[in-house]
C-alpha cells in the first residue's frame, strides 16, 4: 500500500485529506509542524504533501530535507493564494507541484496519483539501469587482428549517430560486447541502455515485456507496466537474437523504428520515444527473408549499418591475447597468483577450432585457472588443466635431396623451373586439403578463407583429386 505523509498545521484540513486519501487506498501519516514532518519521513513513503506556512518554520524545510534525502519522494506544496510566488519558487527547487488553497481534494488527488506515477517509473528504471549496470561500463576490446581492427573502426565510426545498427556474427563471438561498446561511444551513453534477448523471453510475454500493458489489460494486469521501449527513452534499447521475434511482432517492431511510437498491450494511448536501436543476430537474416521467417521491410529497417563480427576460428592473432585477458582476470576473481602458459597449451589454444568463439574460450580459461594450483613450483598452466584434444601434428613438407640417386622422385636432374612448379602443387594441394578439413568440407567457406573464386577452387579440388 503507497504511504502519503500530510504536513498541514490546521487539524480539520489535515483530516479531510486524510479521509480523501484513505477512501482511495493510501495509507497517511499526518505531522502539524516542521520538526514532526521531518522526523517522520522515510525511503517508503510514496508522496509528500506539506503547507508552506507552518508554526515552526517554512515548509521548504521539509523540501529541502527531501531531496537531500529522498530525491526519488515528490514533494507537492500547499499554500495561500497570497504566496503563488513562493509556491513557484519551492518547484524551481525540486518541488514536484503546488495546489493554491481553496481546493477541490479530487484536484490534489489526481496530482499525487501522477507524481506517485512517475516516480513508480522512475524507480524502475534505475532498478533497470542496476540491472544493466555491466552494460554502462566500456568493455574491454581485446584484439590485434586485422578482421577485428577494422570492425572497431566502424563502430567508432557509426557509435556517435543514431543509426540504426545491425550486428551480426555467430554465438559466442561478441555481439553484445560489440553494441555495449556502441552505446558507451554514443552520445547517449548517460541515458539507459535497456537490453531484450527475444530468443530467452517466453513467445507469449515478449510482447508485454517490449511493449508494456495498461492496467486491466488481461486478468493479472493490475497494474500499469512499463515496457522496455519506454524505459529506453531518449538511449538504447539492445534486441538482441532479433531472428528469433514472432511475425506478428515483427510488424509493430517495424511501426516503432518507422514512426517511433506505439501503444501498450491493452492501450489506446500513443506513446512517443526516441530510442536509438541496435540489434543483433547469430542467424542469416537474408535467408531468414527467403524462408519467410524475417519480415523483408524489417530487414532493411535494421540493416542500415551492418556490422559482422568474424568467429574466432578466422582470426586466431587474438587467441592468446584474448587468453592471457580471461586468465588475469579469473585469477585475480579467485585470489590465485597469475600462471604462465606452457608452450604445449598454447599450441593447443591456437589450433583449436573454437566452435562457440570467444565465449567457449572463455569458460575454457575459466576451468583451467580453477584446476591450476597457484600454490606449486611451475605456476603454468599445462594441456591437463584443459578439456581439449591436443593439436594435429603440423604438415610438414620435406624435399630430400639423394646423392643424384633419384632424390625428390627423380627430381635430382631436372630443371630448377620443374622443382618449384612441383613443391608450389605440393603445398597448394595441401593448404586445400587442410582447409577443408577445417571447414569439414564447407567448399563456399573454405574459398573464402584461401581467397580464391569457389570456381578457383572446384578446379584445384579436381586438378589434384583431392576427396
Amino acid at each position: 500500500m503507497k504511504t502519503i505523509l500530510i504536513v498541514e498545521d490546521k487539524k480539520s484540513m489535515a483530516d479531510m485529506l486524510t479521509k480523501a486519501f484513505q477512501s482511495e487506498g493510501f495509507n497517511v501519516k499526518t505531522a502539524y509542524t516542521v520538526k514532526d514532518g521531518i522526523n517522520l519521513l522515510a525511503s517508503d513513503l510514496s508522496a509528500v504533501i506539506t503547507d508552506l506556512k507552518l508554526p515552526d518554520g517554512e515548509g521548504t524545510e521539509i523540501l529541502k530535507t527531501v531531496k537531500e534525502s529522498f530525491p526519488l519522494i515528490p514533494v507537492i506544496v500547499m499554500t495561500a493564494y497570497g504566496s503563488i510566488e513562493t509556491a513557484v519558487k519551492a518547484v524551481k527547487e525540486g518541488a514536484y507541484d503546488f495546489i493554491a488553497k481553496p481546493f477541490d481534494p479530487d484536484h490534489l488527488l489526481l496530482i499525487i496519483k501522477r507524481a506517485v506515477g512517475e516516480r513508480s517509473i522512475e524507480k524502475e528504471n534505475i532498478i533497470l539501469k542496476k540491472e544493466f549496470s555491466r552494460f554502462l561500463k566500456m568493455p574491454d576490446m581485446i584484439g590485434v587482428s586485422r578482421a577485428w581492427n577494422e570492425m572497431i573502426e566502424k563502430v567508432k565510426k557509426v557509435a556517435p549517430l543514431k543509426t540504426t545498427v545491425l550486428i551480426l556474427g555467430e554465438s559466442g563471438t561478441g555481439k553484445e560486447l560489440i553494441a555495449r561498446a556502441i552505446y558507451h561511444l554514443s552520445l547517449r551513453s548517460k541515458e539507459s541502455f535497456v537490453a531484450v534477448n527475444c530468443a530467452a523471453i517466453p513467445k507469449d510475454l515478449i510482447e508485454n515485456e517490449i511493449f508494456g500493458h495498461e492496467k486491466g489489460a488481461f486478468t493479472g494486469a493490475g497494474e500499469t507496466k512499463t515496457g522496455r521501449f519506454e524505459l529506453a527513452d531518449k538511449g538504447t534499447i539492445f534486441l538482441d537474437e532479433i531472428g528469433d521475434m514472432e511475425m506478428p511482432l515483427q510488424s509493430k517492431l517495424l511501426r516503432v523504428l518507422q514512426e517511433n511510437e506505439f501503444e501498450r498491450v491493452g492501450g489506446v494511448k500513443t506513446i512517443k520515444i526516441d530510442v536509438r536501436v541496435v540489434a543483433a543476430s547469430n542467424k542469416d537474416l537474408e535467408k531468414e527473408v527467403v524462408d519467410g521467417r524475417f519480415r523483408e521491410d524489417l530487414f532493411f529497417r535494421l540493416n542500415v549499418f551492418p556490422i559482422v563480427i568474424p568467429p574466432l576460428r578466422e582470426r586466431r592473432e587474438d587467441i592468446m591475447p584474448l587468453a592471457r585477458h580471461f586468465i588475469s582476470l579469473f585469477s585475480s576473481a579467485m585470489n590465485k597468483k597469475e600462471p604462465f602458459i606452457s608452450p604445449e597449451v598454447e599450441g593447443i589454444l591456437l589450433s583449436h577450432e573454437w566452435k562457440g568463439n570467444v565465449r567457449e574460450l572463455r569458460n575454457v580459461i575459466e576451468r583451467a585457472v580453477i584446476l591450476y594450483d597457484d600454490a606449486g613450483n611451475g605456476r603454468t598452466l599445462l594441456p591437463e588443466h584443459f578439456n581439449l584434444k591436443p593439436p594435429l601434428p603440423p604438415l610438414n613438407f620435406k624435399f630430400q635431396i639423394s646423392n643424384n640417386k633419384g632424390g625428390m622422385g627423380g627430381f635430382s636432374d631436372a630443371p630448377l623451373h620443374e622443382v618449384a612448379e612441383s613443391a608450389v602443387r605440393s603445398a597448394e594441394k595441401a593448404r586445400i586439403e587442410a582447409v577443408l578439413m577445417q571447414t569439414h568440407g564447407n567448399k563456399t567457406r573454405a574459398a573464402e578463407i584461401l581467397k580464391v573464386s569457389y570456381k578457383t577452387l572446384l578446379n584445384k579440388i579436381k586438378e589434384y583429386g583431392i576427396s
